[in-house]
């Protein structure tokens, strides 16, 4: 049993209040020490609160002095105490769901150790009273049953939640995973009914007749969206009802969408599909449409438009009435759209009494709760969780993400447009540190590439290299996504060329501000932005005057050659050859722009890291790539984690990384004599 610290609801309200203000509040600590790397790097103390359908109870992760993150269950009515439910020694909690108001199911992590140590998310369910724990899928990656598993019914590792439902039972969606003979290619998945309590497993008719990747079901439990892929083609199939047949509604190449296409986004318990499309607008940005099941086609107008950003984000139902409350979004930082005029006015309260942050309420499916959930935070405010009470009309705080990280001593993040050389706007993230610039930089570039790289809030990378003093560029070249369809098609083919020139620009204008002292920047960057690193440091040797790259891409041929790597082979037959380019017909500019083909032009200090057990990119990619450039360069610094995958997963690597970062820019970064 875990007790909360109770305050009075004013006392509490009042210390929110004061957090909130000390996150806006812009004091330079220059005589203080500098914060630890584990207060960065940590586990969050508290994580993903979960409201009840009834909203007379909260879910939470909550780490425990191990650093493991821990199921815990918060009766909101006093005395509010919190009942640890779950807790693993080698695994950590990871995403929770309510099934029902008495039942819980959650699957795990291992935040400690590489993905690749043979364990599986797994999934359980346990009692809100913390009895009645069972698992449900196996954790181990184990191509057979064994008997225990047998006997007490588990689903072996192949299988994963698809959606709780609200049908009045303690039953789930869950689907396995097919797989071809070597488990390296998805080739189909199998919607299953499981009972909680039981354990039992049932298959349910989906009269598709063909194989499917992806499914969403209703509330019932019936399924009314299928996704299926063949030859590089994604064909959505939709039935309106159970008993109707089903009909397509949409067709087009997997990994390139069409202009003009939708696709499936969401489906409400009743029933109600929403989907997401391009608009003809200069950007041709995405936005969320509901779905017209007499027609077979999307609203004419959509549902939420967001100048600049495509649409993501999720809906905020009431189910009992079936009335869509509101949509939360995110722009430059997330937000929430209120369709109810009820919620509207709540949130106008709680942004007048908890001004200068981005407040983000959640509701109990209900609809009809005392208790809204209220997320507070900003760019040096780590999330805030407290309770709006509609009775009272009061605010309490129940607990923070970071309680050792003080804000008055985080660092501004802003989001910006740019003009590129070809006169394309774009953004940058900038995070300025304490005092006046120019400051030391660091260009921290993302990975993916096709992905967004951050928005505005609390981010650890880029508030950890603040609290170090330099200033913190992270561009949103072209090809990521989140910003229209024009400019993730002008990625394309354009690793090492434009999207390269786009990171060179934003530093040349954080130069051109007086934000970035020209003699003293370092890029930085994991998977396509350690690939982008050691690319910058070859084509723009005037910029950096030194280079980090993790996990790194260093030649684009080995991501076609590795046999051990977990790329799809689908996403290298019909993905890679349109978005980063065709290993024949693309073969001298892949040459040209390959780090591991340039390497002799690498001149400046490298810090290169890689993961022993990295699936993604494997070693190989490091060790050809610090072989070669040793022989031409004497300032690189070479860091193998054997167990480690892509990324660092045990908490004293990730410290012991992060340590060696800041070692090397402050011996490379230093003030020019």
């Amino acid at each position: 049993m875990i007790k909360l610290l109770t305050l009075s609801r004013a006392a509490c309200a009042g210390a929110l209040l004061a957090l909130i203000f000390a996150a806006l509040t812009a004091a330079v600590h220059a005589a203080e020490a500098p914060l630890p790397v584990s207060d960065f790097f940590s586990a969050s103390m508290m994580s993903q609160p979960v409201l009840s359908p009834s909203g007379k109870y909260l879910a939470v992760r909550i780490a425990n002095a191990q650093g493991r993150r821990q199921l815990a269950v918060i009766n909101l009515d006093p005395p509010r105490q919190a009942k640890v439910l779950a807790q693993f020694t080698d695994a950590d909690i990871a995403d929770v769901h309510w099934v029902n108001d008495e039942r819980l199911v959650f699957n795990i992590n291992d935040l400690q150790s590489a993905y690749t140590d043979g364990f599986a998310p797994g999934l359980f369910a346990v009692d809100r009273s913390g009895e009645n724990l069972r698992p449900l899928v196996q954790r181990n990656w184990q191509l057979f049953y064994d008997a225990n598993a047998i006997a007490s019914r588990e689903l072996p590792f192949n299988h994963r939640l698809l959606r709780v439902l609200r049908d009045g039972t303690a039953d789930v969606m869950v689907e396995r995973l097919n797989f071809d003979s070597n488990y390296r290619e998805l080739l189909s998945t199998t919607p299953l009914r499981l009972n909680t309590l039981t354990g039992r497993a049932t298959g349910v008719g989906t009269g598709l007749g063909q194989a499917a990747l992806g499914w969403l079901f209703d509330g019932s439990g019936s399924a009314r969206v299928a996704e299926s892929l063949k030859d590089g083609q994604q064909t959505v199939h939709w039935r309106a009802k159970p008993e109707d047949p089903w009909s397509v509604i949409s067709s087009g190449p997997a990994f390139a969408p069409e202009p003009g296409s939708f696709s499936p986004w969401a489906l409400s318990n009743g029933g109600q599909l929403f989907v997401l499309a391009q608009r003809a607008n200069p950007e041709r940005t995405s936005d969320l449409f509901r779905f017209d099941s007499a027609t077979r086609r999307m609203a004419a107008e959509p549902l939420v438009s967001l100048k600049g950003f495509d649409f993501s984000g999720n809906l905020i139902y009431n189910e009992t009435t079936q009335t869509l409350l509101g949509v939360r979004y995110t722009s430059d930082a997330m937000d929430t759209a209120w369709l109810d005029a009820e919620m509207r006015a709540i949130q106008g309260k709680v942004d007048q009494r908890l001004a200068g942050v981005i407040n983000l309420l959640d509701v109990a499916e209900c609809g009809c709760s005392r208790w809204l959930l209220v997320t507070s935070y900003s760019d040096r405010q780590s999330p805030i969780y407290s309770l709006y009470d509609r009775n009272t009309d009061q605010i309490e705080l129940i607990g923070q993400a970071r309680p050792q990280l003080d804000p008055r001593r985080m660092a501004k993040r802003d989001f910006v447009h740019i003009k590129a050389r070809d006169a394309q706007a774009f953004p940058v993230h900038v995070t300025r540190p304490a005092g006046k610039g120019p400051w030391p930089a660091v260009v921290l570039v993302h990975g993916g590439p096709q992905m967004r790289g951050g928005s505005w809030q609390w981010d650890a990378d880029s508030q950890f290299l603040a609290s170090r003093g330099y200033l913190v560029l992270e561009p949103e070249f072209r090809g990521s996504t989140g910003y229209g369809d024009k400019w993730f098609r002008a990625g394309w083919k354009q690793w090492g060329l434009a999207m390269q020139d786009d990171v060179a620009d934003a530093t040349r204008w954080a130069i051109a501000q007086g934000l970035a002292d020209p003699k003293r920047v370092c890029i930085a960057g994991a998977s396509y932005g350690g690939y982008a690193t050691l690319m910058g440091l070859i084509r723009d040797p005037d910029l950096y005057r030194c280079g980090v790259a993790w996990a790194a891409v260093t030649d684009i041929g080995l991501m076609y050659s590795l046999s051990w790597s977990d790329l799809p082979e689908i996403w290298k037959q019909y993905g890679m050859p349109v978005l980063i380019g065709d290993p024949d017909k693309d073969a001298a500019q892949l040459e040209a722009t390959s780090p591991l083909k340039q390497v002799a032009r690498l001149k400046q200090p490298l810090l290169l890291a890689f993961g022993g057990s990295d699936r993604r990119v494997p070693i190989a990619h490091g060790t050809k790539f610090r072989d070669a450039v040793s022989k031409t360069n004497s300032h690189v610094e070479w860091i193998e984690y054997v167990k480690e995958g892509h990324g660092w997963f045990k908490p004293e690597n990730s410290y012991d990384f992060w340590t060696r970062v800041e070692n090397f820019l402050a011996k490379e970064l230093a003030p020019q004599p």
